[in-house]
Order: structure tokens, then sequence, then C-alpha cells
């Protein structure tokens, strides 16, 4: 007797621990495709010239932190970076490669991976490193604190 009892209080602990955890991997996997999402518009903006579509990656109050230069805050923060890529750097396209993505995807997650920027002939501007912390919004996930640092020496 138990043994049944024993196993009765397992089972109903596996399954209500798993059930308790789905919504965690669920909104993990929510923002992961969210992320995805944003990251194919992105550089499209540059293509078609819309910083809008550009700044919509960002949240109001993100943070933006290139390397060698203070770090661009707020509201205006993603037009002025839209700006230095577009018209200082001549980026055009480019691509994000997403090695992981981390957190409970309940507010906030981490976002690890590579960036490449290219120019209207599809030349290599820059490459390097991405970090970037989302955060949830009531318009859905943007990118709150974006740091990143470049392959290639000056």
């Amino acid at each position: 007797m138990k043994k049944i009892v024993f196993q009765i209080v397992l089972m109903s602990f596996i399954v209500f621990n798993g059930q308790a955890q789905q919504p965690k991997n669920s909104n993990l996997e929510e923002a992961k495709k969210a992320i995805a999402a944003s990251n194919a518009i992105y550089f499209q903006a540059f293509a078609k010239g819309d910083s809008s579509l550009f700044i919509d990656r960002y949240a109001k109050d993100c943070w933006i932190m290139r390397p060698n230069t203070p770090a661009l805050c707020g509201v205006d923060a993603a037009l002025e970076f839209f700006k230095i890529g577009y018209q200082k750097f001549g980026v055009r396209d480019g691509k994000f490669i997403t090695i992981d993505v981390f957190g409970d995807g309940v507010e906030y997650v981490t976002e690890v991976g590579f960036f490449q920027l290219l120019d209207a002939g599809n030349k290599v501007v820059d490459n390097g490193k991405s970090l970037v912390l989302w955060k949830k919004n009531p318009d859905g996930w943007k990118m709150f604190r974006h740091s990143f640092s470049s392959d290639r020496r000056k």
C-alpha cells in the first residue's frame, strides 16, 4: 500500500512540476519567435531607407552601446543610430546570427550572437559580436539594451 501511495505522489509531482514549467518554456519560445521576426525586419529598414522600421525594433528607453563611443540613450537613440549606420557607414543590409536566447521569457530575455553589415554592393562593412537584452513591452518584445563590438581592427 505504501508503495502505491508513493507512486501516486511521485507521479503527481512529475505531472504538476512539468505543467508548472510549461508556461515558462512557452514564454521563452514566444520570445524567441518574436526576436527572430524582429531581427528579420531590422535590416529591411536599411534596404528600404525606412528609419521607422528600425526605430520600432527598440524600446523607447533603450540604450545602444557602440564600441569606443558614449551610449545612445532614450527616445532618439534608435533614430540617431540608424542615421550613423545608413549615412556614415553606408549600411544597406545585414544579418543577425542568434546563437542563444535565454531567460524566463516573462519580462526580459537575453540574446547572444553575431552580426554582419553590408553596403549597397553587398560588401561586408563590419561584422562582430552582439549582446541584446530584450524587454517585453505592451506592443511586444523590444531591444532594451544593445551592446556590440566589431571583429575588425581599425
